[in-house]
């Protein structure tokens, strides 16, 4: 494989190849920011990946009160799935009983698309009859009779068929401190970006995977080029000095989105040098053979 070099950094002439999904976002808001963010953390638990979770979710940005539709803080929380179907599921459930549920919460559609979730109109039955229907300035609620007075909820939300996940980084270092290091820079970085996510806890997944397994009914198992255990053992992609690899993994409401976060974390991550985190940067594919949308690292260079 051929290498670029970038502050020291040997970039992989390689490519990420991630998958089209279907998405949405939703605002959250709540007396405090506490309150707001609670609801979203709790919302999007168990969402790091498709492939056991059903969806991928995370906050995507934490907004003041002039920013929100009812002048409370709030956040911006985005949801992806392979379907559609499964997405509207995936949003009802974790609506209902993560953001219903949550103290002086409320709940506001945050995207456009070409069709449409049900928000509160999926959860209006919780209110047993009691629920009222408004609409204000074009936009149709409802508001639902809780114990600390009433939920407030958009009755839809759009959906987009143009969403892409599974953008991905690779970061190979010496030891896992600097490879931690150089994913929780990429990471910042890529926060910053509007309309991305990173799933996975704290954005960072140590369990980088390949699809299929040896044993029967397993999806996805370990990425056994990239386990320095293995070295040696198996066809390794890890040169004697790469002790700890840690992967980001992207999703985006836009092809154009996941390109700027992916460029953005690399970015991060070579300016830190190979003495503070990562020796190499590369990605991770399936040959392209499975995923429409391919990121080539030389692409997002600085």
């Amino acid at each position: 494989m051929q290498q670029l070099i970038r502050n020291g950094v040997l970039i992989d002439d390689t490519f990420a190849e991630a998958f089209g999904m279907r998405a949405t976002a939703i605002i959250i808001t709540a007396p405090s920011l506490k309150w707001a963010r609670q609801a979203a953390i709790t919302m999007t638990g168990f969402a790091t990946s498709v492939i056991g979770c059903g969806c991928e979710a995370a906050i995507d940005v934490e907004l003041s009160a002039s920013q929100t539709p009812d002048g409370r803080p709030g956040c911006r929380v985005m949801i992806f799935a392979m379907g559609t179907d499964e997405l509207q599921k995936q949003l009802k459930n974790r609506l209902g009983q993560c953001v219903l549920t949550s103290p002086g919460s409320a709940c506001f559609a945050d995207l456009e698309g070409t069709a449409s979730l049900n928000l509160g109109n999926a959860l209006r039955y919780f209110g047993d009859g009691w629920q009222i229907s408004k609409k204000f300035g074009g936009k149709h609620y409802w508001r639902v009779p809780v114990m600390d007075g009433e939920f407030l909820c958009e009755a839809t939300t759009g959906l987009s068929k143009l969403a892409v996940g599974g953008g991905n980084l690779l970061f190979l270092a010496a030891d896992s401190d600097k490879a931690l290091n150089a994913a929780e820079h990429a990471v910042a970085a890529i926060a910053r970006i509007p309309g991305a996510i990173m799933p996975f806890p704290g954005g960072v997944v140590r369990s980088g995977s390949k699809i299929g397994a040896k044993y029967k009914g397993v999806m996805a198992s370990t990425n056994e080029a990239f386990a320095p255990t293995l070295r040696g053992v198996v066809d390794s992609a890890l040169t004697p000095e790469i002790n700890s690899v840690l992967e980001v993994v992207i999703d985006g409401e836009t092809e154009e989105t996941v390109a700027a976060a992916m460029r953005a974390g690399i970015k991060a991550a070579i300016s830190l040098g190979p003495k503070k985190g990562a020796l190499r940067i590369s990605a991770g594919n399936y040959g392209g053979k499975l995923g429409k949308f391919h990121y080539h690292l030389k692409d997002l260079l600085p």
